[in-house]
């Protein structure tokens, strides 16, 4: 499945109305905020339709998966929406995320904690919040905000250590671009390091680099630790690829079009995260040129001083060259 998907529900008393556009989207909050009752009337909609007295509107079908048999439901559903409730258990383990990832659905997961078996996007976790939009409806409007709204200065940040989460080509550019500047790059070896390493550097200014596109998991610890501490940002792109495509290194019309609109190119059966089809599209476009991409080892073509600057020219608020 690929694209932005709007769904609306609603009954006498409530309405809910939002839209998904990746493969895995987490909705959080604390009790009481509406995130069950969704699901549970989405499961009464398929089980009685418009007899349940619910109206769903969404070009997919819309399930829920819940209890000990989920494995043997879950083929069961193609090119669906698929809810699931945070009493769940599976939700945390590994089979579900196998599953998931060789799924063709798109996934709406209630949690109050963490999935780090699942890559997903800091951009799709949401709470659900009482909005006026519709002041002049006799139902209780329901939608979707970003928990993660702000991660970002608010003016021009000068890092003292900057924390890459892999230690690969994006590692390997920060590096290079530091060589002779006052701040060091460190690696993390992957994003669940990342809160470590950040406390072992909080007596500095310190920039958090990761691949947003699968960072979800570790958003809460480390929002928290950016709001004790003023000097800990983060700068969260996609992915290091995504960059380098959005910085116009590669004069490409398609490039455009899949920046503007990557939920109508990326297939959810095909990729567990949008940071590998971000990967695979640079390598595909960069494969002819001196500019040729790998992931494992930077090219050093990509430290040319004009190339830096368009990549760098991204990462606005943060002084690195």
């Amino acid at each position: 499945m690929k694209g932005i998907h709007h769904i609306t529900i609603s009954n006498s008393s409530l309405k809910y109305e939002f839209s998904l556009k990746r493969n895995i989207t987490v909705i959080r909050g604390d009790s009481a905020t509406g995130k069950t009752t969704l699901v549970e009337m989405i499961n009464e909609y398929y089980e009685s339709g418009r007899e349940s007295g619910i109206d769903l509107k969404c070009d997919k079908q819309c399930r829920v998966l819940g209890g000990r048999d989920w494995q043997t439901l879950l083929p069961t559903m193609k090119d669906s929406i698929v809810f699931i409730d945070e009493d769940n258990d599976f939700l945390t383990t590994d089979e579900f995320a196998r599953a998931v990832k060789e799924s063709d659905n798109y996934f709406c997961l209630v949690t109050r904690e963490g999935l780090p078996n699942l890559p997903y996007s800091v951009e799709e976790i949401y709470g659900i919040r009482t909005s006026n939009r519709y002041a002049g409806l006799r139902q209780v409007y329901h939608e979707f905000y970003h928990i993660y709204g702000e991660y970002r200065p608010h003016e021009v940040f000068e890092p003292e250590e900057i924390i890459v989460e892999d230690s690969n080509a994006g590692f390997e550019f920060y590096s290079g671009i530091s060589e002779g500047k006052s701040y060091s790059v460190v690696s993390a070896e992957g994003k669940s390091n990342v809160f470590s390493k950040v406390n072992e550097a909080l007596d500095k200014k310190v920039v958090i680099v990761a691949d947003g596109a699968a960072f979800g998991p570790e958003m809460d610890r480390l929002m928290k630790l950016c709001t004790r501490n003023k000097n800990i940002i983060m700068f969260l792109p996609e992915s290091f690829e995504w960059l380098i495509l959005a910085s116009g290194v590669f004069q490409d019309g398609e490039i455009k079009e899949i920046l503007e609109n990557p939920s109508d190119h990326i297939e959810s059966s095909e990729y567990f995260s949008w940071e590998r089809f971000f990967t695979k599209t640079l390598v595909a476009k960069s494969q002819d040129s001196y500019l040729k991409y790998k992931k494992e080892h930077l090219n050093p073509a990509y430290l040319n001083e004009n190339i830096v600057k368009k990549i760098v020219a991204q990462i606005a608020d943060i002084e690195l060259i």
